[in-house]
């Protein structure tokens, strides 16, 4: 066992100052474990891989290196004007490090920079959504089949659906008491299925960063302008109507994804259309006429497809998502289903929004 403390030991890894290191949290992910690793005159970012997500720890980190590459290039040819997430290499030019059954990586600190957990205006809500189409757009000519499915199935409707009537059958933990309304709510919109199979064929495939929180967007300090889109964990081949949803699952409500006042989510109509107009605006050109249409189910599915997820695992026993107490992920379910049902009852007014960009 190792019984050095873990900022030393981190720090020697990745060649920094070990005598002089600290290491504190940052970030409200729900995965991994990030730490900021400071010295005297370095700072990295470090992260605790959940390796029970991420089994296979070193495709993820061989994924964000040849998106970072990609970029890379799209940089030097003046083609992208965002921070770029980098990988640091240890003292034995690897990038993981294993401290007993932990794996570590490090990535480059990108400063002068801010995170923000729920989006306040409908310029911030462009900002980002503007950051996210940036991305997209720059990695529009590179081949997705190129990426390792570091989670299969990850937005896999009809998996998910599968595997929540599966837990539904056995209630491992007996909770199925506290939470049938919110179950037979989910087995009533399972029509989404079908909807989503009738696309196959009909958009293509993208290079997708699948988790487009409004945290996984770094603004200026200075400027407010975009800075970094960091978090490519989950980056894989899908559709870009994923990414949109996404952004309006966790951009539109003015409440955080685990609030209880339900009578308080709902799509903000102007941060709506800040992201549409933000995201499509670098894709013009790439993006097809089918896509855009697809952005409606996107933007339907993916607040119903987490809190389906976020269901699941509060039925079986909080086994993904971490948790801050025992009907953390249920809440977080019920606000999801809230957020859902608020789009589809604007859809009228919604899909006026995507027609008029």
């Amino acid at each position: 066992m190792n019984t050095v403390p873990i900022e030393v030991y981190l720090s020697e890894s990745f060649g920094l100052d070990e005598k002089h290191a600290s290491i504190k949290p940052i970030g409200s992910g729900h995965i991994n474990t990030t730490m900021l690793l400071s010295t005297s005159k370095r700072s990295l970012v470090v992260q605790k891989l959940n390796t029970v997500v991420f089994p296979k720890p070193q495709l993820l980190v061989d994924n964000a290196r040849l998106i970072e590459q990609h970029l890379s290039k799209k940089q030097q040819a003046g083609e992208f004007n965002l921070a770029i997430v980098r990988h640091v290499a240890t003292t034995q030019n690897d990038y993981l490090v294993n401290d007993d059954d932990d794996t570590w990586r490090a990535l480059e600190f990108i400063g002068g920079s801010y995170s923000e957990d729920v989006v306040n205006t409908a310029s911030q809500a462009q900002t980002a959504a503007n950051a996210f189409g940036q991305f997209a757009q720059a990695l529009q000519d590179f081949d997705a089949n190129n990426l390792h499915a570091v989670i299969p199935n990850f937005h896999n409707l009809a998996m998910r659906a599968e595997v929540f009537k599966q837990v539904v059958s056995t209630d491992p933990h007996k909770r199925l008491a506290h939470c049938q309304e919110e179950v037979d709510f989910c087995l009533s919109q399972l029509s989404l299925i079908d909807e989503l199979n009738a696309l196959e064929g009909k958009v293509p495939i993208r290079v997708c960063h699948n988790d487009t929180k409004i945290n996984n967007m770094l603004f200026c300090l200075d400027s407010n302008n975009a800075k970094a889109v960091i978090d490519l964990d989950t980056c894989m081949p899908g559709y870009w109507l994923n990414d949109f949803g996404d952004m309006v699952r966790t951009f539109c409500s003015a409440e955080q994804e685990d609030s209880t006042a339900l009578e308080k989510v709902g799509v903000r109509e102007d941060i709506f259309a800040a992201i549409v107009k933000g995201y499509v605006e670098p894709l013009k050109g790439v993006l097809t006429p089918a896509e855009k249409q697809s952005f409606w189910l996107g933007a339907k599915v993916m607040p119903f497809m987490i809190g389906l997820r976020f269901l699941t695992d509060y039925i079986d026993g909080d086994n993904y998502f971490s948790v801050k107490h025992k009907r953390h992920n249920l809440d977080r379910a019920k606000n999801q289903f809230a957020l859902y049902k608020d789009i589809v009852s604007k859809q009228q007014v919604l899909k006026e929004i995507l027609t008029q960009v």
